[in-house]
């Protein structure tokens, strides 16, 4: 967006509905499943930083390469699929739970 995009000077606050993805225009269930990813990775990577961990030492007790632990720490959270962050979870000594609510 441009300077001159008349957008750019819209001041309007907009409420969000709680979810980024949804407010991006991403279906119910692809924003609820987005979600859960953005969580999950955030969690893992804010445990990894905690246990003072190098990304080397990291990618040895999560199985996974170095450059892997690189772009879970950035929030690369396109590379990694729920399921993969719940395995990463749980070989960190996490204990990822599901819950469903009506």
């Amino acid at each position: 967006m441009k300077p001159t995009d008349p957008r750019w000077n819209d001041t309007r606050i907009i409420e969000g509905s709680g979810n980024v993805f949804a407010d991006l225009g991403f279906d119910d269930a692809q924003a609820q499943v987005l979600a859960l990813r953005a969580e999950a990775m955030l969690r893992l990577s804010e445990h990894l930083r905690a246990q003072g961990w190098t990304q080397a030492e990291a990618a040895r007790h999560l199985g996974i390469t170095q450059p892997r632990v690189s772009r879970l720490l950035k929030g690369a959270w396109q590379d990694f699929s729920l399921d993969m962050l719940l395995t990463l979870a749980a070989r960190a000594g996490l204990h990822p739970q599901l819950q469903l609510a009506v």
